[in-house]
């Protein structure tokens, strides 16, 4: 088993003594991700900018070692406010659909948290593992 710490200038960096992701074998778990543009580091405003975001950030991670959102096998998604779960899901949906027919989509819990980071409105940490 060879564990390598995965970091990559192309999504935000660690907010503490974390990484970006642990890649072991073919699995690699992404540490929670919050909506933070990695060239300006600001957060956009309203849960569709961040949640795109957020995917924006975790697509960086994946593609920076090979992998793809197809890879990925589940979710973990902290919410501000579960009143902004129906927006979320909507582009959660759109973000998986084009590989859900090939692979499923990923497993998944969401849970409503009293704060995020940064005043952030959610955060998505992922595993994803190379077929």
């Amino acid at each position: 088993m060879v564990k390598e710490i995965i970091s990559t200038s192309n999504a935000p960096k660690a907010l503490g003594p974390y990484s970006q992701a642990v890649k072991i074998d073919k699995s690699l778990y992404i540490s929670g991700q919050i909506a933070i543009d990695p060239k300006t580091g600001d957060i956009p405003e309203g849960i569709e900018a961040q949640t795109h975001q957020i995917f924006s950030n975790i697509k960086a991670i994946l593609d920076s070692v090979g992998f793809s959102l197809s890879d990925v096998v589940s979710c973990d998604v902290y919410m501000k406010n579960l009143k902004d779960f129906p927006l979320m899901n909507k582009i959660y949906a759109e973000i998986f659909d084009p590989f859900c027919n090939k692979s499923g989509y990923p497993s998944r819990a969401t849970v409503e948290v009293s704060n995020i980071p940064k005043g952030a409105l959610l955060e998505i940490k992922t595993i994803a593992i190379k077929k």
